[in-house]
């Protein structure tokens, strides 16, 4: 199975005429993933890959129909403002990989998506891929990357960083095992979907054995999926690593969020939460696959 997404999701493509909506919506297509419909204002009546286009997200759906999720490729100044009309239509997972969007727009965002019982991946998402199934986002690269690189087996992925989502599971698939999600969760300050909130969704995955997580320094992202261990609401075997352990407080890392301050995010309070909740925790990522093995008895 998999998580969020799998070849039975319809999606909605939003900014599906532009340049990166036109040409994900290929790779999206060519995967497999179930892509209805696209919605470009002032472009209805128009077609992208012979997948139809509206105006509105309302419009979209009068036409099609319920529609489960949408990924949204139109400028950071404009995310608002399409994902809040995703919402208010009633879509109940939405992609957001453009990166650089206002704070507060995303928290407001954030904010509604909770109120209305919706999950944003992002922003700044490269997207998530449910291998063999389906896929959202930049993330593959090109229908082909996607099949050679993302196999199918026992171990769900969730990453900080979005180049290392495809490495990561690289080396998983490389010493003989395989993935039923992988996902970044984003690279803003702030994003929707957080890795405490992802681990029960790979707990109720029959197919999910084991879970991977990236971590990086900065934010509590990483102690609040540990305290969720803790609290019995994710019983599989996590295998997570670390970046970033050696830098000093204060030090910019990776991304916009992974600033250590005070004592908080820091490599150690990471480590310490994560061993004391039972995790395997890698020194380096060339050791995630050997842990998977050990974990999984392969």
């Amino acid at each position: 199975m998999a998580i969020l997404l799998d070849e039975k999701t319809t999606v909605l493509v939003q900014g599906i005429t532009g340049r990166e909506g036109t040409a994900r919506t290929r790779t999206m297509l060519d995967y497999g993933t179930k892509v209805l419909c696209g919605v470009t204002p002032g472009r209805e009546g128009s077609k992208v890959w012979d997948v139809p286009v509206y105006n509105t997200v309302k419009k979209a759906i009068e036409v099609h129909g319920p529609i489960d999720a949408s990924v949204v490729f139109v400028p950071a100044p404009q995310v608002k403002t399409a994902v809040v009309e995703a919402i208010e239509a009633d879509i109940k997972f939405i992609v957001i990989p453009a990166e650089r969007v206002p704070l507060h727009d995303s928290l407001e965002m954030i904010a509604l998506a909770r109120s209305r019982g919706a999950k944003l991946l992002g922003p700044g998402s490269l997207g998530l891929i449910s291998a063999g199934k389906a896929l959202m986002g930049w993330i593959g690269g090109t229908e082909e990357f996607a099949r050679e690189i993302f196999k199918a087996g026992p171990v769900g992925v969730m990453s900080r960083s979005g180049g290392q989502t495809t490495t990561v599971v690289w080396s998983i698939c490389e010493k003989g095992l395989g993935i039923t999600t992988a996902l970044h969760v984003g690279a803003e300050p702030v994003v929707g979907l957080s890795f405490a909130e992802l681990l029960p969704l790979f707990e109720e995955d029959v197919d999910t054995q084991a879970v991977v997580m990236f971590g990086e320094i900065g934010t509590v992202a990483e102690e609040e999926a540990a305290e969720v261990v803790r609290e019995g609401r994710f019983t599989k075997p996590l295998v997570a690593y670390i970046a970033g352990r050696t830098l000093p407080s204060g030090m910019r890392f990776s991304h916009a969020s992974a600033i250590i301050e005070r004592g908080r995010g820091t490599a150690e309070s990471k480590l310490k939460a994560l061993k004391d909740c039972g995790a395997l925790v890698a020194d380096k990522p060339s050791e995630i696959a050997s842990l998977l093995h050990k974990v999984l008895r392969r």
